[in-house]
């Protein structure tokens, strides 16, 4: 499925891992890259179970710098190191993961054998954090008990298609396609034009992720979310613990939803339980009752979109 984005759940526990869950982490699929989010502990074992290509994970975004986000990453890096990787490797985060990483190092004695380019990521304001010729991501800000950030996975427009029908009609050289594709109108030998729009069809839509986890409920981020045709939003607690929730500046399953209605969002899939609870379901019904197209992320499963 080359023109979709494929998202792998890796963990989807909170603080404290349990038999049910692992801590924080996925991996998003999107032009031939493995672009990682959040790190926590046991990720590098979901990696290798499910036999992903670490060959292709160049980018590794951390939302916050508390221990279920982060404590799977030194293991990683070592990891990668020790299968010989000699490329870069993007870590996105709070300024201060630069230096966690390099405590790892100072107290092994040693690099990991590859190069490490740290970026900071502004905790309170939105910005590109990452671009290139296919896409871009953006961090913007959450709500939580510690600076933490959310992000924006969003495919730039693509190319229009082009009729082979109608070109070969004109007699328009393969040499003219790309600039065709991109909008341009023709120009035959004679001079005579042929919009752009007698030769093309609509270009594939362009796909949208959202990560948001941690966060306590914030309408701030919606008119950054709007219309995304995936959101991972965390549900920590039910509504039961909705207090619970404030307090610890998390979501209930039911925010997430309210979140997820208000933005438009195509689909809604909830994730980061509380190890308190051994059934998930009542979160996912609490959930739909307010947005239908919610899932339950479950690990080790891909998703499509």
């Amino acid at each position: 499925m080359p023109d979709k984005l494929k998202l792998t759940i890796l963990g989807r526990g909170s603080a404290i891992p349990s038999k049910l869950a692992n801590q924080s982490s996925q991996i998003l699929g999107i032009h031939s890259k493995y672009m990682l989010i959040d790190c926590g502990e046991g990720t590098q074992n979901v990696i290798r179970q499910l036999d992903l290509s670490l060959a292709r994970l160049n980018h590794i975004f951390i939302s916050h710098l508390h221990g279920d986000h982060i404590l799977g990453l030194p293991g990683l890096l070592s990891t990668l190191g020790m299968l010989g990787r000699k490329g870069t490797l993007n870590i996105y985060g709070h300024a201060n993961l630069e230096k966690y990483i390099e405590q790892q190092i100072s107290f092994f004695g040693e690099d990991f054998g590859f190069p490490i380019a740290f970026h900071a990521i502004d905790p309170f304001h939105p910005a590109v954090i990452y671009e290139d010729k296919a896409m871009k991501v953006t961090s913007f800000p959450l709500k939580h008990s510690i600076p933490s950030n959310g992000f924006i996975f969003e495919e730039k427009p693509k190319p229009l298609h082009l009729c082979k029908e109608k070109a070969d009609k004109y007699g328009v050289p393969i040499s003219q396609y790309l600039n065709i594709k991109n909008g341009m109108d023709y120009v035959d030998e004679d001079g005579r034009v042929i919009p752009n729009a007698e030769l093309t069809l609509p270009a594939d839509p362009s796909k949208k992720y959202v990560y948001c986890s941690d966060t306590a409920y914030n309408e701030k981020m919606i008119p950054l979310i709007e219309h995304a045709d995936c959101l991972f939003h965390e549900a920590t607690f039910l509504s039961q613990q909705k207090l619970r929730a404030k307090e610890t500046q998390h979501s209930t399953a039911a925010q997430a939803a309210e979140i997820a209605r208000k933005a438009k969002v195509k689909q809604l899939i909830i994730g980061h339980i509380s190890a308190r609870y051994t059934d998930f379901e009542p979160l996912l019904e609490e959930a739909k009752a307010i947005f239908e197209n919610t899932i339950l992320a479950e690990e080790k499963k891909s998703y499509w979109f």
